[in-house]
């Protein structure tokens, strides 16, 4: 007889694993699921941002604060200084346009103030290092 004849199948040793450590065979599936997510929202995330038309992008209203800061390589500091307003909550992403209204200004004058402080955070840092 052959040394395969001995073995047991693919499905019966899947089946006996399941019996013996049903936890294991629940939580490596999981796990599995989770690196990959994890691993696929890195790699958007990568691509995304490598791409030239991201960085340093004119300005819009529809954008956030931190959008604009990874956008322009400015720390998170100098966007909260320059628009004014308390560090928003987590979770919270006001747009530019939604900042200005609460603020009672016009969208291009809080642009402005943004381009203002990441020519002053430029100028005193360097360049920025993408």
């Amino acid at each position: 007889m052959a040394e395969s004849d001995n073995r047991p199948d693919l499905l019966s040793r899947l089946a006996d694993g399941w019996r013996r450590h049903p936890v294991l065979w629940t939580l490596f599936p999981a796990a599995l699921a989770l690196t990959l997510f994890f691993l696929v929202q890195g790699a958007l995330h990568a691509m995304y941002w490598s791409d030239p038309a991201h960085r340093d992008e004119q300005i819009a209203g529809w954008m956030t604060p931190g959008y604009v800061a990874h956008s322009w390589h400015v720390p998170r500091d100098v966007m909260i200084a320059a628009i004014g307003a308390g560090d928003p909550g987590k979770g919270e992403r006001p747009t530019l346009d939604s900042i200005a209204r609460d603020q009672g200004i016009s969208t291009d004058e809080l642009i402005a103030r943004i381009t203002a402080a990441i020519t002053d955070h430029r100028a005193t840092a360097g360049p920025a290092q993408p």
